[in-house]
């Protein structure tokens, strides 16, 4: 398949890549910063840097939106369509729907629509396994729909049709279980870094809190710690010692605290 890619940033980096990888070809990049464009091809095979939205006379049998949620009703309304050629949009949140609802409004000749949503977590610098990937596909056409699915499954076996509805609660809850929790790994970074303790020191533990929440039915099952235990003597010299250090920080805690007693203590 002869895909091109619009956005350059972490998102399409991989992609880009990984849909290579699986023999695919990457025909064109484009990107409102030509600099992330051309570092981009710079990793791709034959790629060209695509220098505007004018995509007539690609050869381009899939064009990828691979942009910010707030950049995808510019992009559509900016774009020009070859025909007859399928578009994806990457987003966890943007509906099927509202996609369609753009392309019939800017697009002057046929499009075919469809979502290709990777759950996962890129950034440029770090390496992935891409058959670790979590691909989350949807289409209203049955032929959209089983390119996608092939296209997905020869990067990944993880491949699922999800629809709009169901891909926004999977993105929330991928906000919890992954930017949250990479945030609050980054609080206790700068925690022990404002004592001169090393992070490296916690490493072990959070490796294990993942490992036990990935092998149970219910990560709530394995919680341990001294809101789990009832503890409140503990939970209280922790925030008297955080309110000093960071108000922010300890109403953190101590929301938490809260969340996790009410979830086992008050439906006992």
């Amino acid at each position: 398949m002869n895909i091109s890619f619009v956005g350059a940033g972490n998102v399409a980096w991989h992609l880009a890549q990984a849909f290579e990888n699986a023999g695919h070809v990457i025909i064109e990049v484009y990107s409102r910063d030509p600099q992330n464009a051309r570092k981009l091809t710079s990793v791709l095979y034959d790629a060209d840097i695509q220098p505007d939205l004018n995509f007539a006379e690609s050869d381009a049998d899939l064009l990828v939106i691979a942009t910010s949620d707030d950049a995808l009703a510019e992009i559509i309304e900016r774009i020009v369509f070859p025909e007859n050629a399928m578009v994806v949009h990457t987003s966890g949140t943007q509906s099927l729907a509202e996609l369609q609802r753009l392309v019939g409004i800017y697009s002057d000749v046929p499009v075919r629509t469809g979502v290709l949503y990777p759950l996962q977590t890129f950034t440029k610098e770090v390496e992935l396994d891409y058959s670790q990937v979590t691909f989350c596909v949807e289409a209203t056409e049955p032929d959209v729909e089983g390119q996608l699915m092939a296209l997905a499954n020869s990067v990944s076996p993880q491949v699922y049709r999800i629809d709009s509805y169901e891909r926004r609660i999977l993105h929330i809850a991928a906000v919890f279980a992954c930017n949250f929790t990479n945030h609050l790994m980054s609080i206790a970074h700068d925690l022990l870094g404002r004592e001169q303790l090393d992070f490296e020191i916690m490493k072990p533990l959070i490796s294990e809190t993942i490992n036990k929440a990935l092998h149970t039915v219910d990560p709530a099952l394995v919680q341990t710690g001294p809101a789990r235990r009832g503890d409140w003597a503990i939970t209280g010299q922790h925030l008297e010692y955080l309110q000093e250090l960071n108000p922010a920080w300890a109403s953190l805690y101590r929301q938490l605290t809260e969340s996790i007693r009410q979830r086992h203590f008050e439906s006992e």
